[in-house]
């Protein structure tokens, strides 16, 4: 019973930071503007949504085959088919829950190819693992090549007004008392490393980063190196296509260019991040961050909630559809025995 009622109110927890950025965003919006938004989705070209669908998919069956790579490593070589079923299941059950969908789609190689849910896990921690640090790298990179777009956004929408509010963060006191605080944690932690292992929140901590490192090391097994890095660059390629495509929906987005499209990208992976599934301050951050390229904030957000929309909307009708056909598709006789797998 209480495990039910911790889930449910994590559940509330995540959908409440997603209503609230929901809030922060509409309370400041005008009649008119609200109207402007409602006529924007009207006026929406949806064609475009479609082909995002198609992209949507195909970056699924990319992340699959390179997942299968990883499962390789242990021994194991399921049907791709199981694979990615079992990955849409995951994906739509973390719109509900963190982790859920990790879970979840663990369970499902289990029980249909009979591999061991320890040793999947293992790779899927490695796969976050390392798109974790494909994305540090992208928002680095879109930090590099776009530092005076960027940087001047930053110093007038953020800096600026904090220099007028406190006096304390124009003197640069901020970056030293950050780096005091991070010297004496780690000072801490150094100390107390031993004594904190008996509490259960600290042994989570240190288990999610060694479960990481892990991760990471297994990467080193695979067989196909080069490959595995094509199938991640494809995979984010088909990320920035989805967002890329949905620009088009719009007249007054309609030639988006490079450079607003990965910003996009970036603030809308780092959005997802924040917030299980992005609900909310996805199209929260896509309207601030393309207002660095004079786009209408208005028009940004309304952007914001289609793209949200479209790559929703294929994980739920992926999921649904992967939770149905799993157990069919598993339940026809074997070619060699003829009998039904149990």
């Amino acid at each position: 019973m209480k495990k039910k009622l911790f889930t449910a109110l994590k559940l509330l927890l995540f959908l409440g930071i997603g209503f609230f950025f929901i809030w922060i965003f509409v309370r400041k919006l005008k009649p008119d503007d609200i109207t402007d938004i409602f006529n924007s989705f009207k006026a929406a070209n949806y064609w475009w949504l479609i082909l995002c669908l198609f992209i949507g998919l195909l970056s699924h069956v990319f992340r699959t085959i390179r997942w299968n790579m990883l499962i390789h490593t242990i021994g194991y070589r399921p049907k791709f088919k199981n694979t990615f079923l079992s990955l849409m299941i995951g994906y739509f059950a973390n719109l509900a829950l963190p982790r859920l969908g990790e879970v979840s789609r663990c369970s499902f190689l289990t029980k249909y190819e009979k591999i061991p849910f320890e040793k999947s896990f293992g790779t899927v921690i490695a796969e976050r693992a390392f798109d974790f640090l494909t994305f540090i790298l992208l928002f680095f990179v879109n930090l590099i090549i776009q530092y005076k777009t960027i940087s001047k956004y930053v110093n007038k929408e953020i800096t600026q007004p904090l220099q007028k509010q406190f006096e304390f963060f124009g003197k640069g006191y901020l970056l030293y008392a950050f780096i005091f605080c991070v010297i004496c944690l780690t000072i801490f932690l150094l100390i107390y490393h031993k004594h904190l292992l008996k509490y259960k929140f600290y042994q989570k901590i240190i288990g999610i980063l060694n479960g990481f490192w892990e991760g990471l090391k297994s990467l080193s097994k695979v067989k196909n190196p080069f490959m595995f890095m094509v199938y991640t660059v494809l995979i984010w390629m088909m990320y920035y296509l989805m967002s890329y495509v949905c620009f088009y929906c719009f007249v007054e987005t309609s030639n988006p260019g490079f450079y607003p499209v990965l910003s996009v990208l970036v603030m809308g992976t780092i959005g997802i991040m924040v917030v299980q599934g992005g609900i909310g301050i996805y199209p929260y951050f896509v309207a601030g961050t393309l207002t660095i390229y004079g786009i209408e904030h208005i028009k940004g957000y309304a952007l914001g909630w289609l793209i949200w929309g479209a790559q929703t909307f294929i994980i739920i009708l992926a999921g649904i559809v992967s939770l149905i056909m799993l157990p069919i598709i598993n339940n026809k006789p074997d070619d060699k025995t003829g009998k039904h797998p149990k």
